[in-house]
């Protein structure tokens, strides 16, 4: 505890390595992409009218809207805003989606307290590692690990963004401690993505801003939450060992280890989309020659993306959407009316997904193999270990901005989401973090 929450104080003004400082920014826009684009999706329109109905004191920006509010409300819609659906980040071991908590968190608190770009990258990367560490130390012993990351994360970022003393980050780690098991299995019934956004994202980001603000203003707590009895560790996982939370503290960063999805869909699409791409790269076919396209995935990924409601989460669907588009947009990933057109149920048709025992021992890295028949018997097969964004196979920084602009013009204009990647990307630059104001801003 004592190395943990001495980490956490010195980080705002800590010197981070080049690549991790352009990792984080890279993530810092993709999140900030997935808010505006979720703001013309249900659960991003909600999250704009809760704070503009709850809004309290006009201190930080809700996204894509002109409103102000309270820090901790603005933190929430953010938080909501940024997983309205599958576009944001997630940790390339699955189970967590840090990006949607800890980025609308680290902005929320930055503004209450006007910190530099520069400390707020640095608040960010914080949230980062403690949610990961939060991930492998207490995780394997709890069934829902994505409040844990989100409430972790989201409170390490606002605590650092609060500038709270190595004393205060102790008992900041408590309060973050008391919440991180909230949350339930039931969100994967949540057909509308809204209380899973909560789940995810606004849950987290709230808990952490309020942490940080409840001990900024002179609550105290436990001072050791990481021993004794009913620590941290032992009340969630009883064969853990507490010194994860400080392994490779300033050497492996978390930020580093997080996938930036290409697609916006859900992470078991992922590798069939980026088989099918290469398949069209190395011959080129139409929609109209294939016969059969057979997709292998682990059984834990078949069963999530197996025939599902929502188009940005159903496989059968956006392989369809792939076949005749050979990509899939936002947009495209968005339109549930086209799951009724008669074209791309004709493509549907021809899609079998086979849940296969063998890729689920591959399980954390999703694996995926499909299989294409053309109407004349040639047979096309690809295999991806990685996909586009991972750590392993990491996308380009144009690529991560070719992503945003398409998320982020349409909403905000050409030219305001220009700057605001320009922005985004100089972070170093940035003297105070309400700078970014008037380019987040849309709407009424």
């Amino acid at each position: 505890m004592e190395k943990l929450s001495a980490y956490m104080a010195e980080a705002r003004n800590r010197t981070l390595p080049d690549n991790v400082v352009r990792e984080t920014e890279h993530h810092i826009l993709d999140t900030i992409a997935a808010m505006v684009s979720g703001s013309e999706l249900q659960p991003g329109r909600l999250a704009i009218e809760f704070a503009r109905s709850y809004g309290g004191e006009k201190i930080a920006t809700v996204v894509a809207s002109k409103i102000l509010c309270g820090p901790i409300e603005a933190a929430l819609a953010n938080g909501q805003l940024a997983h309205s659906d599958e576009t944001d980040d997630d940790f390339t071991t699955g189970g967590a989606h840090p990006g949607c908590a800890v980025v609308p968190a680290a902005l929320a608190v930055g503004e209450q307290f006007s910190i530099s770009g520069t400390h707020f990258v640095r608040a960010v990367v914080l949230g980062y590692d403690v949610a990961m560490r939060a991930m492998k130390t207490v995780g394997p012993g709890m069934k829902e690990t994505h409040p844990l990351v989100g409430t972790m994360g989201a409170t390490a970022a606002a605590g650092c963004a609060a500038s709270l003393t190595a004393q205060q980050m102790r008992w900041l780690f408590d309060y973050a401690a008391q919440q991180a098991g909230a949350g339930i299995g039931s969100w994967r019934r949540d057909t509308d993505h809204i209380e899973k956004a909560f789940v995810f994202g606004g849950m987290g980001a709230r808990n952490g801003v309020n942490a940080a603000l409840v001990v900024h203003s002179g609550w105290t707590g436990v001072n050791d939450v990481l021993s004794g009895p009913n620590n941290f560790v032992e009340s969630y996982n009883p064969k853990g060992d507490p010194a994860g939370m400080i392994e490779q503290l300033g050497e492996r960063y978390g930020v580093v280890q997080t996938t930036i999805k290409k697609w916006t869909t859900g992470g078991p699409i992922q590798a069939p989309l980026d088989a099918l791409e290469n398949l069209q790269k190395r011959q080129a076919f139409q929609a109209d020659q294939v016969k059969q396209v057979v997709v292998r995935t682990a059984t834990s990924a078949a069963y999530t993306v197996n025939n599902r409601d929502m188009p940005d989460i159903c496989l059968q669907h956006l392989v369809a959407v792939m076949l005749i588009d050979k990509t899939v947009s936002f947009r495209a990933a968005h339109d549930k009316a086209r799951m009724q057109d008669a074209a791309i149920l004709r493509e549907r048709a021809k899609v079998q997904l086979v849940p296969d025992e063998e890729l689920e021992k591959l399980i954390p890295v999703r694996v995926a193999i499909v299989e294409v028949t053309l109407n004349d018997g040639t047979r096309l097969s690809e295999r991806v270990e990685h996909v586009r964004g991972t750590p392993e196979n990491p996308m380009t920084r144009d690529e991560v901005v070719a992503k945003a602009r398409e998320l982020m013009a349409p909403v905000l204009g050409a030219t305001a989401c220009s700057k605001l990647v320009e922005r985004v990307l100089t972070l170093d630059h940035v003297k105070n973090v309400r700078e970014l104001r008037p380019l987040l801003q849309s709407g009424s």
